[in-house]
C-alpha cells in the first residue's frame, strides 16, 4: 500500500502544481499568438476588402456581414492586441479568452471552414494548416480547444486575478499559497526535466528554482 500512498501524493501534487503551471502556459502561447496576428494587422493594411472570397470561403457570419469590412477590420485588429495583452497578465482572463473564442470562430467561418461540404469525410479535408479548396482551420481548431480551459478555469495561481482575489481574502489566499509550495516545486521539476536538455539554461533555472521552493516549503512546514 506504500507505494500507491506514495503515488497518490505524488499525483495530488502534480494536479496542485497544474494551477500555477498549465495557465500560464496556456495564457503565453496564446498571448503570442493573438498578439502577432493583431500587430501585423495594426503595422499592414486592411486585405479584408482585397479577399477573393473563393467557392470554399462562407465570409463574414450575421451580424459581422452586415458592418463595413473596415470596421472588422478595427475590430479584430485591436481586439487581438488588447484581449491577448489580457492573456499575458491573467487580468480578466475568462472574458479576454472568451472575446478571442468569438473573434476565432468569427475568422474560422469567414475564411477558414469550407462553404459547402457533403459528408465528413470532405469536412475533415479542411482540417490543414495551409489553405487548400477545402477550407483550413486545423490552427483556429486548436486555439479554440486552448482557450476552452482558460474559460473554464481561470488564469491560474501566476495572475493579476489571483492576486486580486488574494487581496480581497488575504488570509485564506496567504495559507493555500503556502501549503501548495510543494506543488509549485513539483511543477517547476517537471518544466526543467522537460526544459534542460533543448535550453539548458532555461531547465536549469527552472530546476534551481524547483529545489529553492522545495527548501522554502519544508522550512515553513
Amino acid at each position: 500500500m506504500q507505494p500507491l500512498k506514495i503515488y497518490d501524493g505524488i499525483t495530488s501534487r502534480l494536479k496542485a502544481s497544474g494551477d500555477y503551471i498549465w495557465p500560464l502556459g496556456l495564457r503565453l502561447i496564446m498571448f503570442w499568438e493573438f498578439w502577432e496576428a493583431g500587430i501585423g494587422k495594426y503595422r499592414g493594411t486592411n486585405w479584408f476588402d482585397d479577399i477573393p472570397w473563393a467557392d470554399w470561403q462562407m465570409g463574414f457570419p450575421f451580424p459581422f456581414s452586415l458592418i463595413p469590412n473596415n470596421i472588422n477590420w478595427f475590430l479584430a485588429t485591436w481586439g487581438e492586441m488588447i484581449f491577448s495583452l489580457l492573456l499575458l497578465f491573467g487580468l480578466f482572463t475568462r472574458f479576454a479568452a472568451f472575446s478571442l473564442l468569438i473573434i476565432t470562430v468569427v475568422a474560422t467561418v469567414a475564411v477558414h471552414w469550407p462553404a459547402e461540404w457533403n459528408t465528413l469525410g470532405e469536412l475533415w479535408g479542411g482540417y490543414v494548416v495551409t489553405a487548400k479548396t477545402a477550407g483550413n482551420f486545423k490552427l483556429p481548431l486548436l486555439f479554440v480547444l486552448m482557450l476552452m480551459p482558460l474559460i473554464f478555469h481561470g488564469g491560474g495561481k501566476i495572475s493579476l486575478d489571483f492576486m486580486f482575489l488574494g487581496m480581497r481574502n488575504a488570509t485564506g489566499i496567504r495559507k493555500t499559497v503556502t501549503g501548495d509550495m510543494f506543488a509549485l516545486s513539483l511543477g517547476m521539476l517537471i518544466l526543467g526535466l522537460a526544459t534542460v536538455f533543448l535550453l539548458p539554461v532555461v531547465g536549469y533555472a527552472f530546476l534551481g528554482i524547483a529545489v529553492l521552493t522545495g527548501l522554502a516549503a519544508k522550512m515553513i512546514n
